[in-house]
């Protein structure tokens, strides 16, 4: 199991950094175009490339920030419960969100196969749609592999 542990951490850095360099460009790319304005020039497009590059920063970034059990978490109800009882409650949301992520994933890819056949773009700079729904549905499978190596982690003991 050591291995799959390896492979899924090692994607969902990788997942990182592209979610990392599109942050990057966001800013850059905010910035030159605030430049650019106040001397007459804007990018034209801006707008539209901000919200597809915050889709991939947030959709690139989930997994690793769930390996790293980096999201806020509440659980001083489950503190109060005995380790088993903590346990099965953490197997029994992850199989819930498994569930939901997959059912997120799937229909992203559904959704991307339709905007590729339609030819969708955006209405400035004509950006396909669906690389972008593509992307976050994968984003979506791997947070899928996350939580199953979550449960791996509360069944050899390794989970906090």
């Amino acid at each position: 199991m050591g291995g799959l542990l390896w492979i899924v951490e090692k994607l969902s850095k990788v997942m990182n950094v592209i979610a990392a360099c599109s942050l990057t460009f966001i800013m850059l790319l905010t910035v030159a175009d605030v430049v650019l304005r106040y001397f007459g020039h804007p990018i034209i497009g801006t707008f539209e490339i901000v919200g597809l590059g915050g889709a991939v920063v947030i959709g690139f970034g989930m997994p690793l920030t769930s390996w790293l059990r980096g999201h806020i978490f509440v659980d001083f109800f489950t503190q109060m419960m005995p380790k088993g009882m903590q346990n099965a409650f953490n197997v029994c949301t992850r199989l819930v969100c498994i569930v939901l992520f997959v059912l997120i994933g799937w229909n992203l890819f559904l959704y991307a196969t339709d905007l590729y056949r339609s030819g969708e773009v955006s209405l400035t700079r004509q950006i396909p749609f669906y690389p972008i729904a593509y992307g976050l549905g994968v984003c979506c499978f791997l947070q899928c592999l996350v939580l199953v190596t979550d449960m791996v982690k509360i069944f050899g003991g390794q989970y906090e």
